[in-house]
């Protein structure tokens, strides 16, 4: 492991996906780390993810990309692009990407989210990781900032790095102001996992196997992406209340509870072959209260104190984009940290510069993502029609791919030799 070069240290809270990327970056470029992790030992919930284009970017950037490849249900990204398929009837094609960007389109990777963690853990040294550590409370203490955890202890950084999820105690405690702003957004997600050979022995017709679909309907949709070198079948169905681009009050815990799976088909009752009979695979499906921070935080920065990922812009996963955002905060974080003109005396002016590169960027994607579950659940004669989706539809990811995030945090970079 790089010997610690900088003056300064951080204190990462929350060892998920973006907690260890940054983690190991930033040990990379000479910095002294320390992760808080609530849990016991990592564990990521045991789904599947999407990284896009940009997510993968991004996590070249911080070097990380080959040894993710590695884990990966594929060792290269290939194309990742949606058709979108009526969920009802004989599940007609609406829509299928290719013909909004063709090959060009985005090249991307699906992950089971365990493997990420073992992709990365492997790159850190053990000490830097304290788990059985939830923080309670972060506040200034003279010149550093000063974690409170629930086992009574404390540990004084120089920099906190919120990495702890869209029910973050960084940002409760830190961003106090903004904490109204999570709310639950109508949805529920039904999620699960089951062997694609099973479900063609089932007579599921659909290429599940072969792509990404998105099964439109009314109030409803369902995502299904070949995960597990095309072996399981990762399904999420969504359930919506209709109370559009207005949130509800958070929802008590847990958020995340197993139901019986009747529960599950009658939210699909009368949908198409296909749909019911994926679903009915589904013995035990967990149900998500999909929740986020909306209207989104206008600062990701308190004092000496910055939000990654969910923490700073937990979103709805109807782009699949909340990941990759949060990659993209790490990345420019990162690089920014690591610069040759950064020290703990100017870490204030080093953290202006993320904040004015990352809110507009993320809250962007996290109100597309809103405006796209409405989309994909407007499915219906009397609202949109076959022509009227293919419209709604057609480049809808590209403002999220195709960003050069590179070129615009190397731009900050050579600003801050001048002004640093």
């Amino acid at each position: 492991m790089p010997t610690p070069s900088k003056d300064f240290e951080v204190a990462i809270v929350g060892g998920g996906m973006c907690g260890l990327a940054c983690a190991v970056a930033l040990v990379n470029v000479g910095i002294k780390v320390t992760i808080f992790e609530a849990a016991p030992k990592f564990d990521e919930v045991g789904a599947g993810v999407g990284l896009g284009s940009n997510a993968l970017r991004a996590l070249n950037g911080l070097g990380l990309l080959e040894a993710v490849l590695q884990k990966a249900d594929q060792h290269s990204p290939r194309l990742r692009l949606f058709e979108f398929i009526s969920g009802t009837g004989e599940h007609e094609t609406i829509f299928d990407y290719l013909e909004s960007c063709g090959e060009h389109g985005n090249k991307g990777v699906g992950m089971y989210r365990p493997d990420f963690l073992d992709a990365l853990v492997p790159l850190l040294d053990p000490n830097t990781i304290q788990f059985n550590k939830r923080c309670t409370s972060v506040h200034q203490r003279n010149s550093n900032q000063l974690l409170g955890f629930a086992d009574g202890t404390t540990h004084e950084a120089d920099l906190v790095i919120g990495a702890d999820g869209i029910k973050s105690a960084v940002r409760n405690s830190a961003f106090g102001q903004y904490d109204t702003r999570l709310g639950f957004s109508g949805s529920y997600a039904y999620r699960g996992l089951v062997p694609i050979e099973a479900l063609k022995a089932a007579g599921v017709t659909a290429q599940i196997e072969m792509r990404p679909i998105c099964w439109v309907g009314l109030h409803r949709h369902l995502i299904t992406f070949p995960i597990k070198n095309n072996t399981m079948l990762n399904i999420v169905a969504f359930s919506n209340n209709d109370t559009g681009i207005s949130l509800l009050p958070e929802r008590s815990h847990p958020w995340v509870e197993v139901v019986p799976a009747r529960e599950l088909l009658e939210c699909y009752q009368g949908w198409g072959p296909d749909v019911v009979t994926i679903l009915k695979s589904i013995k035990n499906p967990s149900r998500w209260s999909i929740h986020t921070l909306y209207p989104p935080l206008p600062t990701f920065v308190s004092g000496r104190i910055a939000l990654v990922g969910d923490a700073a812009h937990g979103m709805t996963p109807h782009l699949g984009a909340g990941v990759g955002q949060g990659f993209e905060d790490v990345y420019t974080l990162c690089r920014l940290l690591g610069h040759s003109v950064t020290q703990k005396s100017n870490l204030d002016s080093v953290l202006a510069v993320y904040n004015e590169l990352r809110p507009p960027r993320a809250n962007m994607v996290l109100q597309r993502s809103l405006e796209a579950g409405q989309i994909y659940e407007s499915y219906a004669p009397d609202k949109y029609h076959k022509e009227k989706m293919r419209q709604h539809l057609s480049g809808i990811w590209e403002p999220v791919w195709n960003h050069d995030l590179e070129t615009q945090v190397a731009v900050a970079m050579k600003d801050m030799d001048n002004i640093l």
